[in-house]
């Protein structure tokens, strides 16, 4: 049974979300301690996150931003806010996913299993050139050094590695990262290729990835 924590600080909206996962087959956490909030993640370890915006102490996109640092857990960021700012705000910090309140319970669930879906779905290490991708743990190394990857920058690399020296389209990852229409974003696209072009840079291959201007992208 996958664990979900919920980091909401509303209790009747935390409780909903609650009834909702347990009723859809999965085990619910409740963060208690939002002060050391990055520590009480770490230590439930949980499958996968529903981190509100608005919480005590910290800003969840702060916090997320901080977690990012040690972890590549899931993580749906859920706000009532409905800005294009704090959408790419939130891809930015590492988010895998994003929706708004009020959210339709349906789409919801459908977005916590595509999630879910998408980090069960690596399970071994590739190569790229002398660089180790290790596709389970989300963490590229090269020559001792290790960077942390989003399973969103992950699976945009693993693609680009499957189809390497061929030009992949905007189309194509969207398609892959989303499996379905729904979960198209293009501003998120935008920000998860750059964010994965610099951890490549961290790592020695600043010029990994190249876009083809109107056709797409190409690991070469």
């Amino acid at each position: 049974m996958k664990k979900i924590l919920i980091i909401e600080d509303e209790e009747i909206v935390a409780n909903e979300l609650c009834n909702l996962l347990n009723n859809s087959g999965y085990e619910t956490f409740l963060l208690e301690d939002f002060k050391d909030a990055k520590e009480e993640i770490l230590k439930k370890s949980p499958d996968l996150i529903l981190l509100d915006i608005n919480i005590p102490y910290k800003n969840g996109c702060l916090l997320l931003q901080e977690l990012r640092k040690e972890s590549a857990i899931p993580v749906v960021m859920v706000t009532s806010r409905n800005s294009e700012t704090d959408e790419v705000l939130s891809m930015s910090y590492g988010a895998d996913d994003f929706i708004t309140k009020p959210y339709n319970p349906n789409i919801l669930l459908l977005r916590i299993a595509a999630v879910l879906k998408r980090s069960g779905s690596f399970s071994e290490i590739q190569t790229y050139k002398e660089l180790e991708i290790h596709l389970q743990k989300g963490i590229i190394k090269r020559e001792g050094k290790e960077v942390i990857l989003t399973k969103n920058e992950m699976i945009i690399l693993n693609y680009l590695l499957s189809h390497q020296n061929k030009i992949v389209s905007r189309d194509e990852l969207m398609t892959d990262l989303w499996n379905n229409d729904e979960y198209i974003n293009d501003n998120a696209l935008t920000v998860n290729i750059s964010r994965l072009r610099s951890k490549l840079k961290e790592v020695g291959y600043p010029n990994a990835i190249e876009t083809r201007k109107k056709v797409g992208y190409i690991l070469s």
